[in-house]
């Protein structure tokens, strides 16, 4: 029996693995410069390709439970046509292709010249694309990041991750009963609610949807489990949601007039999505003033644009949460123009709520799915919930 505050494990930083512990930190160190990209994660990457294949790295004992990384399955280790057939819609497959194209990129530009460079320590014949690939896996799944401090959260990008061995060992779930608190001494695991004998204990990875989960950690959270998960309604759906409502080609160039001054505003973007929560929209700010504003006659847009889009309106600020109330209470033109953007958003899925939930509810038929199968049916039932849930408050 565990009480809320009780220590579960205490790990000395010198244990943790990172770039810089790794035997080879003064060569990374010294490379700093040459080493930075996108990610931010190829010096930990680098340490970890060379202390797994070293055969008198310390941390043998550690790797020796990821003999071959087959127990990561990630989407971007699933066949394209399989994560194209299970996950179109959800907003998986995008990020996985961009995720693989950055792996490419960073492997061959700064990865691989790195190697050839210091052929003592590294051998890309054994040093492959592929084995990097695994270890970006890896970290995805098993890293932890270690939060900034407040002052310094403006200045610098956040700490580079790192690997955190027995801490790494606990499973996620949203309503968790465990996390891991830092130190400049040690990392300590601390229950953060009673726990009885017998019962799991699980951490928390952050507040990640579903989707998120099965991107980087390879699972996802079955309904109605994951209290954070979220929908996603791409900017551009509702754009188009808007030009379809437009009858004349004046309203259609109205439209687009709209359309550009909201992106001026930052309120929009071509690859932006609004966020859907179970609660509230997350995005709550970008989706008011975009439906406002496409909503508009001509002669309230004139007058907005005036003001640089702003109004002086101090009750419509305090009333700018998308709380479900508020979706609830938007006005009609706006209601609609939402409603038309969910069910664009619901066409790009392969499949209809009814036919998930119907194989939820079959035990038998669920049961016979593949875990991948399994896994990509939880993310894309929770979001489609989300979505129908949000059709039924703007009907």
């Amino acid at each position: 029996e565990l009480e809320a505050g009780e220590g579960l494990v205490t790990v000395p930083r010198r244990a943790l693995l990172s770039q810089h512990t790794s035997s080879i930190h003064a060569l990374l160190q010294e490379a700093q410069e040459s080493l930075q990209s996108q990610s931010g994660w190829v010096p930990l990457l680098l340490a970890l390709l060379h202390e797994y294949t070293a055969s008198n790295s310390h941390w043998k004992p550690y790797f020796s439970l990821w003999q071959d990384f087959k127990s990561l399955d990630h989407p971007m280790f699933w066949p394209e046509e399989e994560r194209t057939r299970l996950l179109q819609g959800t907003g998986i497959p995008d990020a996985v292709e961009k995720d693989l194209a950055n792996i490419h990129l960073e492997y061959s530009s700064i990865v691989l010249p790195f190697m050839e460079s210091h052929p003592n320590v590294f051998d890309p014949k054994l040093h492959t694309l592929e084995l990097y690939k695994q270890l970006v896996a890896f970290v995805m799944a098993y890293s932890f990041q270690e939060p900034l401090e407040e002052e310094d959260e403006d200045e610098k990008g956040p700490n580079p991750p790192m690997m955190v061995p027995v801490a790494d060992i606990l499973n996620h779930v949203a309503n968790h009963n465990a996390n891991l608190e830092y130190s400049p001494q040690c990392l300590r695991m601390v229950t953060t609610q009673p726990i009885s004998k017998g019962q799991e204990i699980f951490n928390t990875y952050g507040q990640m949807a579903n989707w998120q989960l099965l991107h980087m950690y390879g699972f996802a959270e079955p309904y109605p489990g994951n209290t954070n998960d979220t929908a996603d309604i791409q900017m551009v759906t509702v754009r188009k949601a808007a030009l379809q409502r437009a009858k004349s080609e004046a309203q259609q160039q109205l439209v687009s007039e709209q359309w550009d001054f909201l992106c001026q505003l930052e309120m929009v973007g071509e690859e932006g999505a609004f966020v859907l929560g179970w609660d509230e929209v997350l995005t709550e700010e970008e989706l008011s003033t975009t439906l406002k504003v496409l909503c508009m006659s001509e002669e309230e847009f004139k007058e907005y644009k005036e003001q640089d889009g702003w109004e002086d309106n101090s009750e419509e600020e305090e009333n700018s949460t998308l709380s479900n109330e508020a979706l609830s209470r938007l006005k009609t033109p706006c209601k609609q123009l939402l409603y038309d953007s969910v069910l664009l958003t619901l066409e790009s899925y392969g499949s209809d709520l009814k036919a998930e939930q119907d194989l939820l509810n079959n035990k038998e038929a669920y049961e016979k799915l593949s875990r991948r199968e399994q896994q990509a049916l939880h993310v894309r039932y929770g979001q489609k919930r989300i979505l129908h849930q949000l059709l039924e408050l703007v009907r």
